[in-house]
């Protein structure tokens, strides 16, 4: 089997060459790769990739994720989200492909207090998850054998994710504020990645399978909340700090150009129950990747 992942340096792709090395033969790109097109930003280039190699499998971990920028670059969100990605899908389809993406909660309205199941009605708040909303509906449109995983609040032993951002900013400051009214699951890039290799395993033999799922780690929090779980497990480790005082503060208090939603929670009954899996607890990640993170950050102080 061949697989060609795109996004290979991002948080999830990074994980994901990890976790699909095992399945086959693996060629991971990204925007800057000199051999073939991995750039979702020149989809006419991007087809010439995919039609060279003929993988078996795409697997994009590629997207425009700067949720405020969005708003003042619509139609660069739409390209790399949504245009891009339904040129995957023709392409997947035309070659008898599966096509493995990656979606987010922000295509709900964020409202209410229960966890969005995927027959729940969508209903973006901003133009990131318009973007995104469009890219699922190209590929239910035009691939038949496709794998959407949708997640939330997204982190990773690299790159940049609210949990290194709280670390930074506890060294620097001695008081933060942090929204304590949006609610959520912080989901590791490593399960996402895990998950995906299993799900994509038996959906090979078993095409019935295919379809939209949610995938995001057990249980729930606040920014907030995360935020006071990340430094008391800083202080545990032994890291410095100059943070006194944790905040929490509602999104009113907290303007940005994008509006976020409220209510990010994600039901992944169907994923685990089609799959035969069981998602862990939001604590249970968090904790293995800050201790990575904690250790580097020690030896540096």
């Amino acid at each position: 089997m061949h697989i060609l992942l795109l996004g290979r340096n991002g948080q999830l792709g990074w994980e994901l060459q990890r976790a699909l090395a095992p399945l086959g033969r693996l060629t991971a790109l990204d925007r800057h790769s000199s051999d073939y097109c991995g750039d979702l930003a020149r989809p006419e280039q991007l087809v010439q990739t995919v039609r060279t190699l003929r993988p078996n499998v795409i697997v994009n971990a590629a997207a425009y994720t700067a949720v405020d920028r969005a708003e003042t670059e619509q139609e660069q969100a739409m390209l790399v989200n949504a245009t891009a990605v339904e040129t995957l899908a023709r392409e997947a389809e035309a070659l008898g492909a599966w096509l493995v993406h990656y979606s987010t909660d922000y295509v709900f309205s964020g409202e209410g207090f229960s966890p969005w199941s995927e027959a729940d009605a969508t209903a973006p708040i901003n133009t990131y998850g318009a973007s995104k909303r469009a890219g699922e509906l190209a590929i239910i449109r035009n691939c038949s054998r496709h794998l959407v995983f949708r997640t939330s609040w997204v982190y990773a032993t690299r790159g940049n994710n609210f949990a290194r951002t709280m670390l930074r900013l506890g060294q620097e400051r001695q008081t933060l504020n942090v929204v304590s009214d949006q609610i959520g699951a912080p989901t590791s890039a490593a399960l996402i990645a895990d998950v995906t290799a299993h799900a994509l395993r038996l959906a090979m033999v078993q095409p019935a399978l295919a379809g939209l799922y949610h995938l995001a780690a057990a249980g729930e929090t606040s920014w907030h909340d995360y935020a006071a779980f990340v430094f008391e497990l800083a202080r545990n480790a032994g890291l410095p700090l100059a943070l006194q005082a944790l905040h929490p503060i509602a999104t009113q208090a907290w303007l940005t150009p994008a509006i976020r939603p409220l209510n990010s929670r994600l039901d992944c009954r169907k994923l685990e129950a089609s799959f035969d899996i069981m998602l862990p607890p939001w604590q249970q990640g968090l904790t293995h990747t800050l201790s990575e993170i904690l250790e580097s950050l020690i030896e540096q102080a």
